[in-house]
């Protein structure tokens, strides 16, 4: 029997009360909603992670591919080749290390080599103005070929930069074009061209330009008297070794000038180097002397 008047405590239901398995089920369920929650957070924050390491890694393989690519690009012309000197002047000279004209030396003296030069092709332009070597046309007939070179093609191929720069007078009776390597100039009549020897893998399907003032030609193979020579070119100097090589041809017993043979001049570097490793060449297109 209860006493009367002593309190009696009310209890709840069974399951709300603490440590009830209703109440520990729900503590379970929401612990592990917290979980996924956080697993998602962290999962997605894992992804971000490890995009940003993957793009980082393709951005370095891909700065590392750029670096080695200018890095022997550079290295073409930081460390040049040489051709066999003939005095200490000409062992000074280097030359980039890029493609250039294949020929064979059948002759050296003192004063001038006869080489034997294989056929090539070359994309040529006018240049405005009445000198060979005056910096804005020359610059000017530059900038058009090498455009041409670097994509301004039918095909938008970037194609690589051979040497040396031929520069080379023609007559305007239409005299076939010979010449020697990437830029050449030449002059009809008052008018100066340049051209730029194109890269042997191309043989005869290069590429056409999309320039009209560009055009595209096959050069024949021919044999050559060549001297070399420092510094930067100009019309008075062209003048003065062109008729110092000529006159040393004259007592060549062996060569001779060829018949309306027009001065050609190949220049090897790019502006910013040294005169005295600078090297030029003046060259007369000659043939056999007939007995």
């Amino acid at each position: 029997m209860l006493a009367v008047g002593k309190p009696v405590a009310i209890l709840g239901r069974p399951s709300d009360q603490p440590g009830s398995p209703r109440r520990s089920l729900g503590k379970i369920l929401a612990g592990l909603e917290r979980g996924v929650n956080t697993r998602k957070t962290q999962t997605a924050l894992e992804t971000r992670i490890s995009l940003v390491l993957a793009l980082a890694s393709q951005a370095f393989s891909q700065t590392q591919r750029v670096l080695g690519d200018l890095a022997a690009e550079t290295a073409k012309y930081v460390i040049p080749r040489r051709f066999e000197p003939r005095n200490f002047e000409e062992a000074l000279m280097a030359v980039p290390d890029l493609e250039t004209v294949n020929f064979r030396v059948v002759k050296q003296t003192d004063q001038y080599v006869i080489r034997e030069v294989e056929p090539y092709c070359v994309a040529e332009t006018d240049m405005p103005g009445k000198n060979g070597f005056d910096f804005n046309g020359a610059s000017q007939a530059f900038n058009v070929l090498a455009a041409y070179l670097f994509g301004k093609n039918t095909l938008s191929e970037q194609m690589e930069m051979t040497t040396p720069v031929y520069t080379r007078k023609v007559r305007s009776d239409g005299e076939k074009m010979d010449m020697t390597t990437p830029v050449i100039t030449k002059q009809s009549g008052e008018k100066w061209q340049m051209s730029f020897v194109m890269p042997r893998k191309y043989g005869s399907n290069l590429p056409l330009p999309k320039d009209p003032s560009v055009t595209i030609k096959q050069v024949p193979g021919k044999t050559v008297a060549v001297t070399a020579f420092p510094g930067f070119v100009t019309d008075e100097d062209v003048k003065r070794r062109e008729s110092k090589l000529r006159d040393a041809l004259n007592n060549d017993a062996e060569f001779q000038v060829k018949r309306d043979a027009m001065v050609e001049v190949a220049q090897f570097n790019p502006p910013f180097t040294l005169p005295f490793t600078r090297r030029n060449e003046i060259s007369l297109e000659v043939e056999r002397r007939t007995i």
